[in-house]
This record gives C-alpha cells, structure tokens and sequence, in this order.
C-alpha cells in the first residue's frame, strides 16, 4: 500500500469553508519560523503569528495542496503571504474559537526532521535570508 497523502490540505478548506459559511472570521495559527514560511516578520510574536484570513481581509486567497498563499495588507502595506501546509498548526473562529488544530502528520514531521527540500520562499520577499532556526514541534498558544 503506498503512503497516504496529508490530511491537513483537506481538512483545511472544510473547515475555512464551514467558518465563513457560517458567518464567522477564519484565523491561522501559524508556525512563523519554520522554513519556506514567508510573513510580515515584525508580527511574529514567539515564533507563531495569527493571521485573519476572512474573505473581506485577504486577496487572491488559494487554499492549495502544499501552501497557502494570499495577498493581505499590515499596517497599510500590501504584502504576499506564503505558508506551507506543514507551518499551520490550527484555524479557528475569531467569534468564539470554533475550529480544529491539526495533529502533527508523518508526512510532514519526516520533511523537517531530515531536512528534506522545502518549498524556497517567494522571490517576492523583501527580507534578506537568515538563518534557519532549529527544528521543533508546532504548538498552539490561546491568544485572547
């Protein structure tokens, strides 16, 4: 039997489509310093940023198999976001914290154990290449 592939691309837009259909504000926890991960830096707040990902915030908004990726504006400035799969821990409701935090997946603990090829950040990044961090285990803190 071969390898099944992640569930979290799936599980993702079921339920990003289950908030907005119900009238409430899908957000990303995301795992901001894990490689390929490209966002507004200055956001990052002990390595995990959570970005609003409603229909009215973001622009050209895709929901893809190995990333997300979408236009959004930070204090006034248009910036192209770009998170692979692997760096997001949860989406949630903003109204009342309905949603689902994903589990770790074999698929993508493996890639970041042995430092397989990721995807590279976007050519559009304004930021010079730092170093990567050490590797570690997604967790989700409760922001109020």
């Amino acid at each position: 039997m071969s390898e099944l592939s992640p569930q979290r691309p799936y599980l993702l837009r079921a339920m990003y489509d289950w908030l907005v259909d119900n009238g409430l504000t899908p957000h990303l926890a995301v795992s901001a310093d894990l490689p390929g991960v490209v966002v507004p830096r200055q956001y990052v707040k002990e390595g995990q940023i959570v970005l609003n990902v409603a229909p009215h915030a973001v622009g050209n908004l895709q929901l893809g198999i190995d990333e997300v990726r979408f236009n959004a504006r930070f204090g006034g400035q248009p910036q192209a976001l770009v998170l692979p799969l692997y760096a997001i821990d949860a989406i949630y409701a903003r109204e009342n914290g309905a949603g689902t935090l994903f589990p770790p997946e074999e698929a993508y603990e493996q890639a970041l154990l042995e430092d397989e090829p990721l995807p590279e950040p976007s050519a559009t990044e304004s930021e010079p290449e730092a170093e990567t961090p050490p590797k570690r285990r997604p967790s989700l803190r409760v922001i109020k």
